[in-house]
C-alpha cells in the first residue's frame, strides 16, 4: 500500500457532508454505530449531521437535523436504544414528504445517508435514492433551489446498517441488536430456571420474533430448552401429542424442569398463530403439570449493548464511511453487513428481496424453501437443535458398532466449557458411542479419573461456568505410559480435548508420541476455550465473548466514576498472557483512549504520546481517560509502572487510578455466544470423530496415525474447519504462546481513530461489493 493512499482516508471526506439517522424499532448497539460514523467521518475531513427522530427528522428539517461534534458521540457507547431518536414516519412513505426531505439535505450540501434500521427502513432510502433527480427537478421548478445547489447535490449516496434485534435481514450473519437480545433473553432463563427447579414447573417464555424465529431458536440452543415454537418450521400436526410425550419422559429421567420457547409469530402448518397462552393449556389440560408462561416484550430491546453489539456497531460504523466517501452515481446503494468476522458490503436491494421472499415463502407455506433463504447459519442452529432436542438415546446398539470416546478439558477454565462437554456426550450418546468424562485434564487421564456419562449427566451444563469436569494445565508427554495404559484399559478409541493453548500442545505431544506407544494412535480432536483467544487456527475460542463482556461491564462502571469525579484516568489490566485480544476488543467495546499489547511492541515515545493525547483530551469537555494493558504486552512496563508515569506527568492535569481485573475475567455464567459457539463445536467434534474412527478401524481394533487424525476444529474467517495439529505447528509462536497471525489485530486502527488519533487508517483491507448468491454452499458457516 503506498503512502499516498494511507493519506487518502484522511482526506476522503474533505468537502463532503454524511448524515445519519436511526429509524424503525431501536437496538442495543445502534449508538456504537451512530459514534463510529461521527468520528469516523470528522477523522476523513468530512462534515457529519445528527438527523433526530429518524425519517420524521429528515421531513421536518430545522433543528431536528445538526451537526454533530467528536464529543456529542462521548459516553455514548455503553447506552442501550438509540440517542438520536427513532420514530415510525408516515410522512416519508409520501412523495411530499420526501420532498421536503430532499430540500432539507439539498440546503445543507449533504449527499451522503447513513441509515441504520430494519429492512423497511432501508428500503425507503432506496425508494428516495432512485427518485433523487426528480425531487430535485421539481424543487427547481417550484423555485426552491438554485440551478447551481442542484449541480452540487446532483446524487445521493446510501449506505445502510442493519439495526434490528429479531436478526431477520438476509445477507447480514448478525444485525445491531441481536446478540444483546439474547443476552437479555438469557439472564431471565437462568433466572427463571433456578425457581422452575425449585418447583417442578414448567415455563412457557413467549421472546420477539413476528416472522423470524432466531431468537427463539439460538435461545433453546442456549439453554437446552425441550421445544421451540419458530414461524419458519411450523411442528408436525400431531405435535400436541408429541410435546406431552416429551415432557413427561424428560420428567421420567429425573428433569425437574420444562422450557418451552415461543417465537411470538409462531404458527402451525395451516398458518394458524400458536400461542404461548394455547400451549399452557394444552400442557395443563394434558398432563397436570404447573405451567407458567413469561412474555418478555420489550425487555429484549432494553439494557446495555453486549461486547459483540458494540463491536459490531464500530466496525459496520467505520465501513458505512468508506462506503460512502468512495460511492459513485453508479454504485448501488448498498448494506454493511459481517459474514463470518468480515465486513461485506451487499447491494441493498438484493438483501431486501431475499428478506421480502423469505415472507412470501412462509405466506405460501413453502417453508424448506423460508429455511433455505434464511441462510447456512440459521439452518445450522436448526440441525443442531433438532439433533439435541428431539431425539431419544438408543438403548442398545448392535455389538461392534458402539464405539468408545473420551471428553476432557484441559488449560484454564473458561465459560461455556460445560456447554461443549454437554453437546459432544449427548451427539455421543445419539451416535450410539459410550462416551467417557475424565477428570483435571492430561494429569486425569493418566490417573484413570475416568467416568461413563449417561444423557442426564451433562443435564443443565449449558449455562453454568467454569469446568464441572476439572481442568488442568499438565501436559501428557511425561505420562505417556501412564495415559497408554488407560486408553487399553477404558478401550478410549477416540479423544475429544475441550481447552487452551495447551490442548493444542498437548494434542502436537500426542502426535508425538504415537512413534513410541500404538495405543495413542487413536483420533481426536480439539476445541480451543480459552479466554485469551490464543489457540491457533481459530479466530474464536469459546470463553472469549464471556470474558470480554466482564471486562465490558467493569470498565463502562469505572468509566462512570471516572466521569463523576471528573479528571480521571483508569488503568486496567487485562488478561490474555501474551494475546492481546481482550485489551484490544474491550478497548474497542469500552472505548478506551489505548490499548498496550504485546503484538504492537510501543516504545517510552509511545507511553510520552499517549499521556501528551490525554492533556489534549482534559481540555475537552469529555474529562476522563480509560486505558487497557494486556497483562504481558512488556515486561518492564509494567502496569505499576505505566501508572506510576501517568501519575507523574498527569500532576495538576489529571490523577490516575489502577485496576487489575484478574481471575474474575475467567468466571462467571457463558452468554449466548459462548453457549451456541460451544454447542455447535461439540456436536461438529463429535460428528467428525465418528467418521474418523469409523475411517480407522482396522482388524477389530481402532489404529491412526495420519495427520489429518489430529485436528484443531476452529472458526475461519467464515467456516467452521478442521486442521491437522501438525500444520499449524508453522502458524504458532510457541515461545509467547500465540498465533503468528492474528485477523484482529486489522480492528487496531478503528480503536485509535476513535480515540482521535491522527493516525493512517490502512484501507487495504477493504471488503468489496459482493453478492447474496456467492455465498457458497459447501461451507459449514456458524
Amino acid at each position: 500500500m503506498t503512502h499516498e493512499e494511507h493519506h487518502a482516508a484522511k482526506t476522503l471526506g474533505i468537502g463532503k457532508a454524511i448524515a445519519v439517522l436511526t429509524s424503525g424499532g431501536d437496538a442495543q448497539g445502534m449508538n456504537a454505530a451512530v459514534r463510529a460514523v461521527v468520528r469516523v467521518g470528522i477523522f476523513t475531513g468530512a462534515r457529519v449531521f445528527f438527523v433526530h427522530e429518524g425519517y420524521q427528522g429528515l421531513v421536518d428539517g430545522g433543528d431536528h437535523i445538526r451537526e454533530a461534534t467528536w464529543e456529542s458521540v462521548s459516553m455514548m457507547l455503553q447506552l442501550g436504544g438509540t440517542v438520536i431518536g427513532s420514530a415510525r414516519c408516515k410522512d416519508f412513505r409520501e412523495r411530499e414528504g420526501r420532498l421536503r426531505a430532499a430540500y432539507n439535505l439539498v440546503k445543507r450540501g449533504i449527499t451522503n445517508l447513513c441509515v441504520i434500521g430494519g429492512d423497511g427502513s432501508l428500503t425507503g432510502a432506496d425508494t428516495f435514492r432512485s427518485e433523487w433527480s426528480d425531487l430535485l427537478s421539481d424543487l427547481q421548478k417550484a423555485g426552491k433551489i438554485t440551478a447551481e445547489e442542484a449541480t452540487k447535490s446532483s446524487y445521493l449516496n446510501i449506505v445502510g446498517l442493519v439495526g434490528s434485534i429479531d436478526n431477520d435481514f438476509c445477507g447480514t450473519d448478525m444485525t445491531i441488536g441481536t446478540d444483546s437480545a439474547l443476552h437479555r433473553i438469557i439472564e431471565i432463563v437462568d433466572a427463571i430456571t433456578t425457581t422452575a427447579q425449585s418447583h417442578q414447573r414448567t415455563f412457557v417464555l413467549e421472546v420477539m420474533g413476528r416472522h423470524c424465529g432466531y431468537l427463539a431458536l439460538v435461545t433453546s440452543l442456549s439453554c437446552g430448552a425441550d421445544w421451540v415454537f419458530i414461524p419458519e418450521c411450523p411442528p408436525d400436526d400431531d405435535w400436541e401429542e408429541h410435546l406431552c410425550r416429551r415432557l413427561s419422559e424428560t420428567r421420567t429421567r429425573g428433569s425437574r424442569l420444562n422450557i418451552i420457547i415461543v417465537a411470538e409469530g409462531a404458527i402451525d402448518k395451516n398458518g394458524k398463530p400458536i400461542t404461548s397462552e394455547d400451549i399452557k393449556n394444552l400442557v395443563v389440560k394434558r398432563l397436570g403439570y404447573d405451567t407458567r408462561v413469561t412474555v418478555l416484550g420489550h425487555v429484549q430491546r432494553g439494557g446495555t449493548p453486549s461486547a459483540f453489539d458494540r463491536i459490531l456497531g464500530s466496525r459496520m460504523g467505520v465501513e458505512a464511511v468508506m462506503a460512502l466517501l468512495e460511492g459513485t452515481p453508479d454504485t448501488p446503494a448498498c448494506v454493511v453487513s459481517l459474514s463470518g468476522n468480515q465486513a461485506v458490503r451487499l447491494p441493498l436491494m438484493e438483501c431486501v428481496q431475499v428478506t421480502k421472499d423469505v415472507t412470501k415463502a412462509m405466506n405460501d407455506r413453502k417453508f424448506d424453501e423460508a429455511m433455505k433463504l434464511r441462510g447456512r447459519s440459521f439452518m445450522n442452529n436448526w440441525e443442531v437443535y433438532k439433533l439435541l432436542a428431539h431425539v431419544r438415546p438408543p438403548v442398545t446398539k448392535a455389538p461392534g458398532s458402539t464405539h468408545t470416546v473420551a471428553v476432557m478439558n484441559v488449560g484454564a477454565p473458561a465459560a461455556g466449557m460445560n456447554a461443549a462437554v454437554r453437546s459432544t456426550v449427548r451427539i455421543g450418546l445419539i451416535q450410539g458411542n459410550r462416551v467417557l468424562v475424565v477428570h483435571d485434564g492430561f494429569e486425569g487421564l493418566a490417573k484413570g479419573q475416568i467416568e461413563e456419562a449417561g444423557w442426564s449427566y451433562v443435564g443443565g451444563w449449558t449455562g453454568q461456568g467454569g469446568s464441572k469436569l476439572g481442568t488442568k494445565r499438565t501436559l501428557p508427554k511425561k505420562s505417556f505410559e501412564q495415559i497408554s495404559a488407560n486408553i487399553t484399559k477404558f478401550n478410549i478409541q477416540g479423544l475429544v480435548i475441550i481447552g487452551g493453548f495447551e490442548a493444542y500442545t498437548g494434542g502436537l505431544e500426542l502426535m508425538e508420541g504415537r512413534k513410541q506407544f500404538d495405543e495413542l494412535c487413536i483420533p481426536f480432536v480439539v476445541i480451543p476455550a480459552t479466554v485469551s483467544n490464543n489457540v491457533p487456527g481459530s479466530d474464536f475460542s469459546v470463553g472469549a465473548d464471556t470474558a470480554l463482556n466482564t471486562i465490558c461491564t467493569t470498565c463502562d462502571r469505572i468509566k462512570q466514576s471516572a466521569a463523576g469525579t471528573k479528571r480521571r484516568v483508569f488503568i486496567i489490566e487485562t488478561m490474555g498472557g501474551y494475546c492481546g485480544y481482550l485489551a484490544t476488543m474491550a478497548g474497542l467495546a469500552a472505548g478506551a483512549d489505548a490499548a498496550y499489547i504485546f503484538e504492537e511492541p510501543f516504545t517510552i515515545r509511545d507511553l510520552q504520546a499517549n499521556v501528551e493525547h490525554l492533556v489534549q483530551k482534559m481540555k475537552t469537555t469529555v474529562k476522563r481517560g480509560l486505558v487497557l494493558r494486556n497483562e504481558k504486552c512488556n515486561e518492564n512496563y509494567t502496569t505499576d509502572f505505566i501508572f506510576n508515569l501517568y501519575s507523574e506527568e498527569g500532576k495538576g492535569i489529571f490523577d490516575s487510578r489502577k485496576n487489575v481485573l484478574g481471575h474474575m475475567q475467567q468466571g462467571g455464567s457463558p452468554t449466548p455466544f459462548d453457549r451456541n459457539f460451544a454447542t455447535k463445536m461439540g456436536a461438529k467434534a463429535m460428528n467428525w470423530m465418528s467418521g474418523k474412527i469409523k475411517e480407522s478401524y482396522r482388524n477389530g481394533r481402532i489404529f491412526a496415525n495420519t495427520p489429518d487424525s489430529g485436528c484443531v476444529l476452529g472458526m475461519r474467517k467464515r467456516a467452521l474447519v478442521f486442521q491437522p495439529v501438525t500444520e499449524l505447528k508453522d502458524q504458532t509462536d510457541f515461545e509467547h504462546r500465540i498465533p503468528k497471525e492474528q485477523w484482529w489485530l486489522k480492528l487496531r486502527p478503528i480503536l485509535k481513530i476513535l480515540a482521535k488519533y491522527e493516525i493512517d487508517l490502512d484501507t487495504s483491507e477493504h471488503a468489496h461489493l459482493e453478492h447474496i448468491s456467492r455465498k457458497r454452499s459447501g461451507e459449514t458457516s456458524i
